[in-house]
């Protein structure tokens, strides 16, 4: 979209591009969403919201070979972004992520548990699984292909390997809504968000380069948080949103202590993948 070429003949990328490439996909999908509340009058704005997400992301999913051919001169983007994998590889990457979110959301449980800040409850319905799996899968896949496939690449072409993977943690961390939570709520969901974005890029590296890794830790810990929300767990009134995180009665824990002190973890053991190449 963005692609130049040099007097090499090679492909290169332009800032603007990439600045631009993402929001005019989103705008076109939002705007093509909007009939729909004529088709379905019946439909909340949010409603319509996901749906133009869904064909945003439909977009996305269309041209992203393109872009990486003209851009990047890559003649294969699947491969390169780290979807297209042997099966049992890919598997086994999303599996290791699985289980690191896992290991998360149960030091999350157990200090609250022990603390009396939560009683376990055990209780969800097939809705509920089935809107946690969505999640898991939905919001694992598409964020990870968006930011440590997509705009990581582009980043690394665009300033080097280095500066690109606390950059890419940064844009994952400022898009996201932070700022609708007030003062110091909202820079610690933000910093929350930052060791995330840093925790998952790393956790591709020592993948392989493979991006399933990063979708079942992403997707593990957002399906898995909203399944014990939804009923597993059940959380006192007056939990310390310094503790679980901010925006009660459902908080974001990737904003609390607990969540800062799993992630930190985990980026401690993953370090020497810090300065590894993909």
């Amino acid at each position: 979209m963005a692609a130049a070429t040099g007097r090499s003949g090679q492909p290169r990328l332009h800032w603007w591009g990439t600045l631009l490439y993402v929001p005019l996909l989103y705008g076109l999908g939002w705007l093509t969403a909007r009939p729909l509340g004529l088709l379905f009058p019946s439909w909340r704005p949010d409603q319509l919201d996901l749906a133009g997400a869904v064909i945003a992301l439909g977009l996305l999913l269309a041209t992203l070979p393109w872009r990486l051919r003209q851009a990047w001169g890559c003649q294969t983007p699947w491969q390169t972004l780290g979807v297209a994998l042997p099966p049992a590889a890919g598997f086994k990457a999303f599996v290791r992520g699985l289980l690191k979110a896992l290991a998360l959301l149960v030091l999350v449980v157990v200090v609250l548990l022990v603390s009396g800040q939560a009683r376990w409850l055990g209780l969800l319905d097939m809705g509920e699984l089935a809107n946690a799996l969505a999640l898991l899968l939905g919001v694992g896949f598409a964020e990870e292909l968006l930011f440590r496939g997509w705009l990581w690449g582009e980043l690394e072409r665009l300033g080097g390997s280095q500066r690109a993977i606390g950059l890419q943690a940064a844009v994952f961390a400022l898009v996201h809504p932070w700022y609708r939570l007030p003062g110091v709520e909202a820079i610690a969901l933000l910093i929350g968000m930052v060791l995330l974005g840093l925790a998952l890029a790393l956790q591709r590296r020592a993948d392989g380069g493979a991006l399933w890794g990063a979708v079942g830790l992403h997707g593990g810990l957002v399906g898995g948080w909203f399944a014990l929300q939804a009923g597993l767990l059940q959380l006192s009134a007056a939990t310390p949103a310094w503790l679980i995180g901010a925006g009660s009665p459902t908080p974001n824990p990737i904003s609390g202590l607990l969540a800062w002190l799993g992630l930190g973890a985990l980026l401690l053991a993953r370090r020497r993948w810090w300065r590894n190449n993909r």
